[in-house]
């Protein structure tokens, strides 16, 4: 539970922040995808994820926010301009929170944050690509109003997944 004396941050990411955000970035990612993602393919994601490549990130056009708890890091998101081709031209890559700080309201401000950041680009229309059996963000789009438009099946190693993707206009 959030205290009266607990503070939320949400702020563009530093090169400095790299260290923290390649472990933010593990930890969810394990948390969220394992027995989803097979396990080796999965390790040699994040093993990619490490600190040199978020220094990059943050240094990208596209924007990657860091969440702050009591001043601790805790989550983190990317935007940008969408991927695809299409009427939808803001695009959430990633919403991601530690796993003891899932379900308790966090991801909100992210997702508030990215939609901000997205209306101050003048990128309109907004989607975001979930996996089906991330249940758990499935819902939290849900819940936001998105409404699934697309889904698709991806080869992630060795397995077909289905990614579905919400939108809001």
């Amino acid at each position: 539970m959030l205290g009266s004396s607990s503070q939320v941050v949400v702020r563009n990411a530093k090169l400095a922040d790299a260290p923290r955000l390649a472990e933010v970035f593990r930890e969810s990612w394990q948390h969220t995808y394992q027995g989803i993602i097979p396990h080796s393919h999965l390790e040699g994601i994040i093993r990619r994820r490490g600190p040199a490549w978020w220094r990059s990130a943050t240094r990208s056009n596209d924007t990657v926010l860091a969440l702050e708890y009591d001043q601790n890091m805790i989550g983190y998101a990317t935007c940008g301009t969408a991927r695809s081709q299409g009427r939808h031209k803001g695009e959430i890559y990633e919403i991601y929170l530690l796993p003891d700080f899932q379900g308790l309201g966090f991801g909100e401000h992210l997702f508030e944050a990215c939609r901000y950041r997205l209306d101050e680009r003048r990128l309109k229309g907004l989607i975001v690509w979930a996996l089906a059996e991330n249940t758990s963000a499935i819902s939290f789009y849900w819940q936001r109003g998105g409404r699934p438009i697309r889904a698709i099946y991806e080869r992630i190693g060795s397995e077909r997944l289905e990614k579905i993707a919400f939108a809001w206009d």
